[in-house]
């Protein structure tokens, strides 16, 4: 038996749409390398929260927050000029930067590290495949 693929956006849909089929407002999925949380909220929303266990990096070096899957980018802001008017700003491992829109589901992009988010580097409601990268954060002095 293989494993299942929560990174995929199909997986995903497919779950979403039986917990919403079966009333049901949540899973929760975790495993030795990540975690899987789904939403449902009222209406025709659901969120999604992917996390994995993150790989050491160098303290010198910038991070790059890459896209973990398909989807529309949403930046923390309404306008990308608003956007670049706060950085650099600091940011803590767990703050959100922006989401990953994947039909009514949004997925959260957390910074992954504290440091300085020093850019930006998709465009608002681009569509961004596994890996683009999406911000650049810096290590604090």
């Amino acid at each position: 038996m293989s494993a299942i693929d929560f990174s995929d956006p199909t997986t995903i849909a497919l779950l979403t749409d039986a917990l919403t089929a079966a009333g049901v407002s949540g899973l929760e999925i975790s495993w030795p390398g990540g975690q899987l949380r789904i939403v449902v909220a009222t209406g025709e929303e659901a969120r999604i929260n992917v996390s994995s266990t993150a790989q050491p990096v160098s303290a010198a070096q910038p991070v790059v927050v890459k896209a973990p899957m398909a989807g529309h980018f949403c930046s923390g802001s309404s306008s990308r000029s608003v956007a670049a008017d706060r950085l650099p700003r600091s940011v803590s491992a767990a703050d959100i930067l922006g989401f990953l829109r994947v039909g009514p589901i949004l997925l959260p992009l957390c910074a992954g590290r504290a440091g300085i988010l020093t850019r930006q580097l998709a465009e608002p409601d681009a569509l961004v495949g596994f890996g683009d990268p999406l911000f650049e954060v810096e290590p604090q002095s």
